[in-house]
């Protein structure tokens, strides 16, 4: 089964950037999508971003033109570019991705913390 390892989190003030990387145990190549999911305290954990393996990327209203979703399948990684940041952005961001199988990769990683606060 592969391990997803979320990193890049932190503190950034409003309207700061942040690039946050997922690194997969094995190949992403068979996965039907990647994406980056956030859950910020006492809330649903939510999709904001995904990548098909063609490149087609999708993006919650939240977060569009400002978050950009990228993927290197050569490196098995996944990134979320994060720009023009409001502190409603902060939450705890995974990534997680459907295998052929219909079914997301379990456990989830432990996420990286994204705090917006000036």
């Amino acid at each position: 089964q592969v391990q997803l390892v979320e990193s890049g989190g932190g503190l950034v003030q409003p309207g700061g950037s942040l690039r946050l990387s997922c690194a997969a145990s094995g190949s992403i190549l068979n996965f039907i999508y990647m994406g980056w999911y956030r859950q910020a305290p006492g809330k649903q954990r939510v999709l904001v971003a995904s990548i098909t393996g063609d490149g087609i990327t999708q993006y919650d209203d939240s977060v569009k033109g400002r978050f950009t979703i990228s993927r290197d399948n050569a490196k098995n990684s996944v990134y979320l570019q994060m720009s023009s940041l409001k502190p409603d952005d902060t939450a705890v961001y995974y990534c997680n991705g459907y295998l052929p199988t219909f079914q997301l990769v379990t456990p989830w990683g432990q996420g990286t913390q994204v705090t917006v606060s000036s």
